[in-house]
């Protein structure tokens, strides 16, 4: 699974660069915060996370540094602290709640564009079906609080999610009107 994801961050990766005109390179590696124009070769800076471009780079090459450095940190750290019943229980409730937030990005969305336009109603209901057998699997079986908190916050979001869509069906944004440059009605 985690080939596929990369493969498919890749892909992303190079539609998106083909498809932005005036693109400036952002490398995971960057040890100022200015730009590089793509056309010269990237210099291979220090660590740039400038937060308004992480995770925005124009190479897959520092998507996989990114990605190789936090799995060695993450595992360094876990391999030191393996033994301590806290650190696991705390690193099992966070695997868990970053499962329970994947529809967090999805319902911000929906929510600053205020429209589900491009989202599809039947992949929420599957969401939504799988999240809740889950959930009342959890409860039925004594699964460790943690899971069952987590599982009952997914629903929750799917819900929500499932509200937008509904809200947002039925009571449209109205467009904005189109504003007219003057230097423009003088062309006509």
């Amino acid at each position: 699974m985690i080939l596929t994801m990369l493969l498919m961050l890749k892909l992303c990766t190079e539609v998106r660069v083909a498809n932005e005109l005036n693109i400036k390179r952002r490398s995971f590696a960057a040890t100022d915060s200015k730009d590089e124009e793509l056309r010269v070769p990237p210099r291979r800076p220090y660590l740039d996370f400038d937060p308004h471009h992480f995770w925005h780079w124009s190479s897959f090459s520092d998507y996989v540094q990114c990605v190789l450095a936090f799995t060695g940190v993450a595992g360094y750290i876990t391999y030191l602290s393996i033994d301590s019943a806290l650190f696991v229980e705390t690193l099992g409730f966070l695997a868990v709640l970053t499962e329970a937030m994947l529809g967090v990005p999805q319902l911000y969305r929906n929510y600053c564009h205020r429209s589900t336009e491009g989202m599809s109603l039947k992949m929420v209901l599957m969401w939504t079906s799988g999240d809740t057998f889950k959930t009342a699997y959890f409860l039925l079986n004594g699964a460790p609080l943690q899971f069952s908190v987590c599982g009952l916050l997914q629903v929750m979001v799917d819900l929500v999610i499932l509200g937008q869509a509904y809200a947002f069906a039925h009571h449209p944004q109205k467009p904005a009107a189109h504003a007219v440059h003057p230097a423009s009605t003088k062309a006509l």
